[in-house]
């Protein structure tokens, strides 16, 4: 299903509709200030599993996830004071942080060190999506096995065909990948440039 919602501002009923597909263990696709994204309920393992299915992708490559909020951040990472005062220089934006990831976060999202990847995209739909649902959201690029990046929401729509339940067309996204910045140990590392600028870790 290709389901049409303004990404200035979502409708609420159709937020609401995406939201009860992800209840139920739905994978969606969704725009985000980045690259569309391909994600479910990080709280439902089938669904997770589903997605790594999807993208053929190890389970030892944990996906990053999105939250509404940076106070939400605090629920599945350790957030110290330093990490907090860079994230909110920088969130909502097209950044991923990797933090140490709290006990709320399942198993199969963390690295063999306990790690989790972070975002609060600067993107209405999928923050409000986020914050409907009352949990994170896998956020993992929607491209095909060979790196190919879908920007258009039909073409994404015809490709991956059943395996989604619900493709949003939020209209262009800028896709350009986000810049990982790591914060364990408040010791911050670029571990990947891309949009989003990372000058204060330099």
């Amino acid at each position: 299903m290709l389901l049409k919602i303004n990404p200035e501002n979502p409708q609420e009923r159709l937020i609401s509709q995406v939201v009860d597909i992800l209840r139920k263990g739905g994978i969606i696709a969704y725009p985000t200030d980045t690259y569309y994204g391909i994600g479910c309920d990080i709280m439902n393992k089938k669904a997770i599993e589903q997605v790594y299915a999807i993208k053929q992708r190890s389970q030892i490559k944990p996906f990053s996830f999105i939250c509404p909020d940076l106070k939400d951040i605090a629920t599945y990472a350790k957030v110290s004071n330093v990490a907090y005062r860079n994230m909110k220089r920088l969130l909502p934006g097209p950044y991923t942080f990797v933090l140490s990831g709290s006990r709320m976060v399942p198993k199969i999202m963390l690295t063999k060190r306990k790690t989790a990847g972070i975002r609060v995209p600067d993107h209405m739909i999928a923050l409000a999506l986020s914050r409907e649902l009352g949990n994170p959201i896998i956020s993992t690029s929607a491209t095909d096995p060979q790196g190919r990046v879908f920007k258009d929401p039909s073409l994404l729509h015809d490709y991956f065909a059943n395996r989604l339940d619900v493709v949003i067309d939020g209209g262009p996204v800028p896709g350009a990948p986000s810049s990982v910045v790591s914060l364990i140990d408040d010791i911050p590392e670029i571990i990947r440039y891309g949009a989003g600028d990372v000058d204060i870790f330099e």
